[in-house]
Parts: structure tokens; C-alpha cells; sequence
């Protein structure tokens, strides 16, 4: 009994050697004739091999990304099919063709541009365009600066199209889209106010909300202009947080009457110049501040629309431009929650 399993044992292990060789006899001519490598497939198509896929990928991703033209301009690469890869063995004699796969893709992909168009808000015009975001804010920055009459009209519009438009400088655009502003209107009137004495009362403590409350009315713009300082900007020109909203435009333009009101200050006061406040009722008082001349008085009941004074740069000032608050109970409301 033990002879017999000393000799199956001996027979198996002969076997497993005799096995062991030839599977090294085996991995070594596949070894020898083939490589491992990746069948490329797009759109379930062979067409080729590449030995490193991670390489061949990167670069795809690569070209999807940025592009291949060497514009700045070039946003992303649109591919619809990207290759899928399959491991394989492959004869030695045969060579991988990487550059040619990557060819295939660059021949199916769209590129898509970035650039920026300078659009009229107020006829959905695209006027001209330029390569950077940089160049379209200085154009729009430099209209405000130079008070151009379309400076608040002129917006940006990012695009991405197939297609690359004809691109203007900044300084071209500027000198194209500039628009001179109206020259003032000289207003004619029986008797203005301009006396350093004030007449009426007037609340000008530095109290603000940011709250908006109902005002029971609604209001006009008293002047068209660029906004220069917003509600509670913090300036070494003034005191303390801005109270109010300041619209410049061009010295002796016409201020007018935001809503119907009874006048109950007009004169000189302090720092915010020559300033007539129109109340309106329910405690809501309109400030108008800067002004070059006063045309109402104390007590005298003005209608929406009506023109009460002139901008000019008086009191603390740095340029022609009105000083415009909204007031509630004295406490300063931003005027941007109803107007601008």
C-alpha cells in the first residue's frame, strides 16, 4: 500500500514539473512574439493600438480642454465619441499608431471660442467685440469716467461660438461706442433761492436702514446721471457711512421733483451745500443736495416731475452731482430699493 502511494506521488510530481515547464516554455514564446497592449475603439470602430493608454488620454483631455491652436481665445473642444480601450496581445512586428488615433479625434472635434461682445441693453445689439474680459471693462469703465450718454446702456456678454468675430482694441471701442453727452439745459425761472440764509427745518442725522419699507408712492428719477457713490460708502470725504445715493451729471442739469410734495426746507445747509427737502406725506421726505440753484421755497406744493433745482457742487463736494436721500421718520432708506 505505501510502495503504491510513493509511486503516485512520484508520478504527480513529475506531472507538475513536466506542467511548470511547459507553461514557462509557453509565456516565454508569447513573451517573445507578442506584447500586451491596448485595441483602440471609437464609436465602436477598431482603429489602432496604443502601449500607453494614461498618455494617449491626457493628451486627448489635453486637446479637449485648451485646444490645439495656440489661441488664447479657445474655451473647450466639443468631442462627441471618446476612444475606449481593450487590453490585448499584439505582435512585435506590429507598431501602435498613437498620432494617427489622436488625428481621428482631432478630426471629429468642434472648438468652441470665448470671447466678449459690448451690447446695446437697449436694442439687444452687439456693437463690437473684444478678446478679454479686461478690455470689455475698461471700455464700459472708461464710457462711465468720460460721462458718455450710453455709458449705462453699454453691457458685456460672454460668448462662446464655433466661429471667432473680428476683435476691436479697448481704445478703438471706447472712441466708437462714446456718445457726448447733452449739453445743459438752462432753466428760466421767475425767482431761485440761492442765499446762504435756510429756510425750514431739516433732519440730517447720519441714521440709515437698510431695510425697504412701503412708502405709500412712487417715485421718478429726479436727474439721469452715473451712479459715483452708493448708500452707506464709507469715504474720507464725508464723516461717517453715506446716507444717501449720488448721481453725477453735468452741472445745471435740471433736478425734478421725485413725487408730489410740500417743500419744508430750502437753503444752505452745511456740508450737503444749497438742499431743498420735499415731504410727501406719512413722515417719506425726498433730500436734494449739491445744488447749484434752488427754484421752490418753504411751503410751496410741488407736483411729480416738476423742476425744483439745478445741479451744481456746493457744500462738500467733489463735481457737479446730485446728493439724492430718501428719509422715513428722519431715518435714511437707499434710494436704490426704489429708484436707479
Amino acid at each position: 500500500m505505501l510502495k503504491k502511494i510513493m509511486l503516485h506521488t512520484r508520478r504527480s510530481i513529475k506531472f507538475i514539473v513536466l506542467f511548470l515547464i511547459a507553461t514557462f516554455l509557453i509565456v516565454g514564446i508569447i513573451a517573445f512574439l507578442y506584447k500586451p497592449t491596448y485595441s483602440v475603439f471609437i464609436n465602436g470602430e477598431q482603429v489602432g493600438y496604443t502601449e500607453n493608454k494614461s498618455a494617449l488620454q491626457k493628451k486627448i483631455n489635453n486637446y479637449i480642454e485648451n485646444g490645439d491652436e495656440g489661441n488664447q481665445n479657445v474655451a473647450f473642444v466639443q468631442v462627441d465619441d471618446l476612444p475606449e480601450y481593450k487590453l490585448c496581445l499584439l505582435k512585435k512586428n506590429i507598431v501602435t499608431n498613437d498620432d494617427q488615433i489622436f488625428s481621428d479625434i482631432k478630426n471629429e472635434g468642434v472648438t468652441y471660442y470665448r470671447y466678449y461682445a459690448l451690447v446695446d441693453s437697449t436694442s439687444q445689439e452687439e456693437k463690437m467685440y473684444v478678446a478679454n474680459f479686461e478690455d470689455a471693462e475698461k471700455v464700459v469703465n472708461s464710457l462711465k469716467e468720460k460721462n458718455s450718454q450710453n455709458a449705462n446702456n453699454i453691457t458685456i456678454s460672454e460668448k462662446y461660438e464655433t466661429e471667432l468675430k473680428d476683435f476691436t482694441n479697448s481704445d478703438d471701442a471706447i472712441a466708437a461706442l462714446y456718445v457726448e453727452p447733452p449739453k445743459p439745459v438752462e432753466v428760466a425761472k421767475a425767482t431761485t433761492v440761492t442765499s446762504r440764509s435756510s429756510s425750514g427745518r431739516v433732519n440730517t442725522s447720519s441714521t440709515r436702514s437698510n431695510a425697504k419699507v412701503n412708502l405709500g408712492i412712487s417715485l421718478i428719477k429726479p436727474v439721469s446721471g452715473v451712479i459715483t457713490s452708493k448708500f452707506g460708502a464709507v469715504s474720507g470725504v464725508r464723516s461717517s457711512a453715506h446716507t444717501g445715493l449720488d448721481i453725477a451729471t453735468a452741472s445745471g442739469t435740471p433736478i425734478k421733483a421725485a413725487a408730489s410734495g410740500t417743500v419744508t426746507f430750502s437753503g444752505r445747509k452745511g456740508s450737503y451745500g444749497n438742499m431743498l427737502v420735499i415731504s410727501h406725506g406719512n413722515n417719506v421726505q425726498t433730500y436734494y443736495c449739491h445744488c447749484s440753484k434752488l427754484y421752490a421755497s418753504v411751503g410751496q406744493t410741488v407736483t411729480q416731475g416738476e423742476t425744483v433745482a439745478a445741479v451744481g457742487s456746493t457744500g462738500n463736494s467733489t463735481g457737479p452731482h446730485l446728493h439724492l436721500e430718501i428719509r422715513v421718520n428722519g431715518v435714511a432708506y437707499n434710494p436704490q430699493n426704489y429708484l436707479y
